[in-house]
């Protein structure tokens, strides 16, 4: 009966360091694409801020004007 409870125990451990091992899996690919995604974030916002800067002609605002 002893036994038999220990074997239980031993494993419903293993199951669970399965489990812990494949949940660390997931977590580190979720954090892989969170910092991919906040890297093509940090990228968009600089391009439509330079996109801001450039005003409605397509040229940066305080650039003074070819024939000057």
């Amino acid at each position: 009966m002893i036994e038999q409870r220990l074997e239980n125990i031993e494993t419903k451990i293993s199951y669970q360091e399965d489990m812990v091992e494949e949940l660390n899996k997931v977590v580190y690919q979720q954090q892989q694409k969170l910092n991919h995604l906040e890297a093509v974030c940090a990228t968009l916002t600089r391009h439509i801020q330079s996109l801001a800067e450039a005003g409605p002609e397509g040229r940066a605002v305080n650039e003074m004007p070819p024939h000057y």
